[in-house]
């Protein structure tokens, strides 16, 4: 029977071994340490099978991370090298209906002379009118509305199309690049040097559509606004503008 630790002003008795377990001081970390180094030893873990350190994880997840993010970003290299093949595919089959219909439109032009000269010569005895006009009349007129039509489309054609547009930086440096809106602020356009004598200019010529641009140029790893372009913006969103009409 144990002997019992008792108080007057206590209202329950404590067994003397529980309160030595209870009372007793402890390093809990030193005692967690000497568990598991004899945990180890009495699996006969060797060095390199031991459990790695929180260093040593930080370092594998670090590694992972960094093998996803450049997984990532080849897979949006390639689908953006995709995307400008297909760009550039719509701009050749946007060129050439241009071609054609500016040559239709020339077409048009030449048959709308031939059938005014008609209009305007002798009218042939018995020639059908319509709505009191002759025919000839209303050939030339209708070949007159298609070819402003014509007009108008290659017009559109041109609106869409994408332009050449240079873009230059002068000043000493070791790399130029330009980066903008219009690719979403990813990539960007880097500009070729040349060396005039007493100056560096750096240039570039980008292919963009009519439209507004904000751009700009990243020299030797910091960001630059051109003082030959206007600007939109205030702060650290302050950027050139570029107009493509």
């Amino acid at each position: 029977m144990h002997k019992s630790f008792s108080n007057p002003n206590w209202k329950y008795s404590i067994p003397c071994t529980s309160w030595k377990i209870f009372c007793a001081p402890e390093n809990l970390e030193e005692r967690f340490s000497v568990v598991v180094s004899e945990k180890i030893a009495d699996a006969g873990l060797s060095d390199s099978e031991q459990p790695l350190r929180s260093e040593e994880l930080k370092l594998l997840l670090a590694d992972a991370e960094r093998s996803k993010l450049l997984k990532k970003l080849s897979e949006a290299n390639r689908y953006n090298r995709l995307l400008k093949r297909e760009l550039q595919a719509k701009e050749d089959a946007l060129v050439n209906f241009k071609s054609e219909l500016s040559v239709t439109e020339l077409e048009i032009q030449v048959l709308a002379r031939l059938a005014e000269e008609v209009a305007k010569s002798a009218i042939p005895t018995g020639s059908r009118k319509i709505k009191g006009r002759y025919i000839q009349s209303h050939l030339f007129s209708r070949l007159e509305a298609i070819r402003e039509k014509l007009k108008e489309q290659i017009k559109g054609v041109e609106a869409v199309q994408a332009k050449e547009v240079p873009l230059s930086w002068v000043g000493v440096a070791e790399s130029v690049q330009v980066m903008g809106s219009f690719d979403g602020w990813s990539q960007g356009e880097h500009l070729s040097p040349e060396y005039t004598g007493s100056y560096m200019n750096f240039s570039a010529t980008l292919f963009l559509r009519p439209g507004r641009y904000e751009i700009k140029f990243l020299v030797d790893d910091e960001w630059k606004l051109s003082p030959e372009l206007p600007t939109t913006g205030e702060g650290l969103t302050k950027n050139n503008l570029l107009v493509v009409e």
